[in-house]
């Protein structure tokens, strides 16, 4: 009776151990499917990291081939657009030497003309050389031809031949003129311009009729500059410097709109 309780009792035990064994290999079984399901789980988000990655890197480029793109079809219009401007140049650089061209010829007509008709009463005959031909136009002339093409709006071509006039004829009565009508054909296109050549007027010519018109001039540039100081100072020299021209009656009356 003993053995068969003790044989029941082995098995019993033996029964449990093998209970016991196989509720380890599943856990054991259950811990590897986790740690499988983990690696799974880390090698895909490593792979979407990549495939992040690698997209990331596609739109740069594509990003970058179409900025390229677009800066050679920049460069090209801007290259483009500076050959326009250098044809442009070269243009407006052969017109005024066509209306140069155009002046010089209309001048030296002018003074043979003068020669085969000699005025007694006239001022400014043409220059005779050595031979007794005439020598080219002279300053008359020249100013006369250069004061009708401003009277007429050709501002480009009157500029060229006043300024001819001042290389010729420097030191000539009516080169203080001359030099006012130079800074009258930058008036509208250029005032900095015109500035420059009013103030180099009184500086060389500061006892010509002219002088006071350059100042006042000024005055009225700097007012369009909105600059009211320098203005009433050019206005102030008018009537201190010229208190009898014209000008110093309307730099008068420019001081009082101005305030002072």
């Amino acid at each position: 009776m003993r053995n068969i309780a003790l044989f029941l009792a082995l098995g019993l035990c033996a029964g449990c151990a093998l209970k016991g064994d196989v509720r380890k290999v599943e856990l054991q079984v259950q811990a590897l499917k986790s740690d499988v399901q983990r690696a799974e789980a880390a090698r895909a988000a490593e792979r979407d990291t990549i495939l992040a990655a690698v997209a990331a890197v596609q739109r740069t480029l594509a990003m970058q081939q179409q900025y390229l793109v677009q800066l050679r079809g920049e460069m090209k219009t801007d290259l483009l657009g500076v050959q326009q401007q250098l044809v442009t140049f070269l243009e407006l650089t052969g017109q005024s030497q066509q209306r140069l061209s155009e002046l010089r010829r209309r001048l030296d007509e002018q003074a043979r003309a003068a020669a085969a008709n000699p005025d007694p009463t006239a001022g400014g005959a043409a220059p005779v050389g050595p031979s007794g031909n005439p020598a080219g136009p002279g300053p008359d002339q020249m100013y006369d031809v250069s004061l009708q093409q401003f009277r007429r709006g050709s501002l480009a071509t009157a500029r060229l031949g006043f300024r001819e006039f001042l290389r010729v004829f420097p030191t000539n009565e009516k080169a203080a003129d001359a030099t006012f009508y130079v800074g009258e054909t930058f008036a509208a296109e250029n005032p900095d311009s015109a500035a420059a050549i009013y103030d180099g007027l009184v500086k060389a010519f500061p006892n010509s009729p002219r002088a006071p018109s350059a100042l006042y001039k000024l005055g009225l540039l700097a007012e369009q500059r909105n600059d009211r100081v320098v203005a009433r100072g050019f206005y102030m020299r008018v009537i201190s410097g010229y208190p009898r021209s014209d000008e110093a009656n309307l730099a008068r009356d420019k001081l009082q709109r101005l305030g002072t």
